[in-house]
C-alpha cells in the first residue's frame, strides 16, 4: 500500500486534518471505489477524528522507525473497533495513516495530536491513550523510544505525568526498560 493509493481515492489524511488541499481523484479499482465511498459517507468531523486517531496510532508504531506486523494488526483492530468500519476500510485507513506518518510525521505529529485533543472528550482521550499504549505493546515489548513517544502523546493530549504513569502501569510488564537486568 502506498501514499498514492490514498490520493487516488481522492482524499488523504492531510486533507482530513485540514492541512492540505484534497487530492484530485484518478483511476480507481472497483474495490477501492467502494471503500472510498464508505469513508466518504462518514460525517466530515467524524472522519477527521478517525484520521487523527489513526495517525496518532501510527505515530507510536513508527516511533522506532519500523512498524511491525503485530502493530499493524493492532491498529487495524483498534480502528475497526473505534470506527465500526468493516475490516477492509479499517485496513485502508491504517495503511494511509502509516504512509502519512512516514512521510510527514515529524512535521504533523504535534498538530494532529492537538487536533485529536481539541475534538475529543476526556474519556475519549483516555481511551486513545490506552489504545496508543496497546499498539506500542502489541509486539510484546514497549521500547524506550516508544515509551518516550507515548509520553509526548500523553502530554499533547493534556495528561499530567501521574495520569500517564497510571495508564502506562497497565502495560508495565511490556516495558523493556523494566525488563533489563542490572549490570547487563
Amino acid at each position: 500500500m502506498s501514499f498514492a493509493l490514498g490520493t487516488r481515492m481522492g482524499f488523504s489524511l492531510r486533507a482530513l486534518f485540514g492541512l492540505a488541499e484534497p487530492a484530485t481523484p484518478a483511476a480507481q479499482t472497483e474495490s477501492v471505489r467502494r471503500i472510498g465511498a464508505a469513508l466518504e459517507q462518514m460525517e466530515t468531523s467524524e472522519a477527521r477524528r478517525l484520521a487523527c486517531f489513526a495517525f496518532v496510532l501510527a505515530r507510536v508504531a513508527h516511533a522506532d522507525l519500523s512498524i511491525s506486523d503485530e502493530e499493524t494488526r493492532a491498529m487495524e483492530r483498534i480502528v475497526r473497533d473505534f470506527s465500526g468500519l468493516p475490516e477492509a476500510q479499517a485496513s485502508l485507513v491504517v495503511e494511509i495513516a502509516k504512509a502519512q506518518n512516514r512521510l510527514v510525521g515529524a512535521i504533523d505529529n504535534y498538530l494532529v495530536t492537538r487536533q485529536l485533543r481539541e475534538t475529543s472528550t476526556l474519556e475519549e482521550r483516555q481511551g486513545a491513550l490506552h489504545c496508543v499504549l496497546a499498539v506500542a505493546a502489541s509486539d510484546d515489548a514497549v521500547s524506550a523510544v516508544e515509551d518516550a513517544e507515548v509520553r509526548r502523546i500523553a502530554t499533547e493530549l493534556g495528561f499530567a505525568h501521574p495520569e500517564f504513569i497510571a495508564a502506562r502501569s497497565v502495560f508495565r510488564d511490556k516495558l523493556e526498560i523494566l525488563r533489563q537486568k542490572p549490570g547487563g
